[in-house]
């Protein structure tokens, strides 16, 4: 209960903010940055030594690549189709291609499924979706923030990207089966618990909620896609197709159906790739999934 009284506070506090005239509402950009080379590295050093691998961990991990991917085909063809704006494709496929699976996430599965099901949540958000959002999120910001791609630079961008360099370190870690110190992890979880607060803040200075707004059918197409296809596919892929009828499966289907992830969001408006758009994916995604999800619980029970 407590995260979920943190989201809308600091969604708000963000939106209060921008009523204040002195306030520097441009501050957002100083906390993606904080954001995307401080706290996302902390976690991922954190908690990716502690993963014991084996063949079963595949479905969930494989979970947040399968949808991310499927969101460039998806917003990539019918953007082109349509005729949108590079950055607007860039912009969907980023929030509507990566859930929340581990602010949102943790609790709610936690909630649903115990503290067992917390094991599943980690290995969706962890080498799945928050690797995805480090290496492919930062390929596509890279890639359709600009007009003509430069492969090299792109690919230079992922590579130095400090949340993948700080993946990499993290791997040879786990293989090597090291980790820090307690009183260093102790550090790693403290700097980690401020992503979401320092993110949502940041989404907050910059959502709007202006009726006329050209973004409304994007945003509900995004919100199609990422509450309701997204898992939809899965559901089909993994129990209907592969057979998968596990706990384990259940609890990925559960996070494939949370809201936009708000690193998706902050790397989005970071590159210029519709800021607006990016705020308006969480901002209205977080209270609409609350009602998809209760939904999609239903439809996992029969599993």
């Amino acid at each position: 209960m407590n995260n979920f009284i943190l989201i809308f506070f600091f969604l708000f506090l963000g939106l209060l903010l921008q009523k204040v005239k002195q306030f520097p509402i441009h501050i957002y950009k100083v906390l993606n940055k904080i954001v995307i080379y401080i706290c996302l590295p902390a976690i991922t050093l954190f908690h990716i030594p502690k993963i014991r691998w084996n063949n079963d961990l595949l479905f969930p991990i494989a979970s947040g690549w399968i949808t991310f991917i499927l969101a460039f085909i998806f917003f990539h063809f019918l953007g082109k189709r349509l005729g949108w704006s590079n950055k607007l494709i860039g912009c969907l496929i980023l929030t509507a291609g990566l859930s929340n699976s581990s602010f949102l996430g943790y609790p709610i599965i936690e909630a649903l499924f115990g503290k067992k099901g917390l094991e599943t949540a980690v290995l969706v958000d962890q080498p799945g979706t928050f690797v995805v959002v480090s290496t492919l999120g930062v390929f596509v910001a890279a890639f359709y923030s600009k007009g003509s791609p430069d492969t090299f630079s792109i690919l230079k961008k992922v590579l130095l990207f400090p949340p993948f360099l700080t993946f990499v370190f993290a791997c040879l870690m786990n293989i090597f089966q090291f980790d820090f110190d307690e009183n260093l992890q102790v550090v790693l979880l403290k700097l980690g618990s401020f992503v979401t607060p320092l993110a949502l803040l940041s989404v907050g200075l910059q959502l709007t909620f202006d009726r006329k707004s050209k973004h409304w059918k994007f945003l509900r197409l995004g919100l199609f896609y990422k509450l309701i296809l997204a898992p939809f596919i899965i559901l089909v892929l993994y129990v209907f197709i592969l057979k998968q009828h596990s706990e384990a499966i259940k609890i990925t289907l559960m996070e494939m159906a949370m809201a936009p992830m708000i690193t998706g969001a902050i790397l989005a408006s970071t590159y210029g790739l519709k800021p607006k758009l990016s705020s308006m994916m969480i901002g209205f995604g977080i209270p609409v999934s609350f009602i998809t999800l209760a939904i999609w619980y239903f439809a996992v029970s029969f599993i």
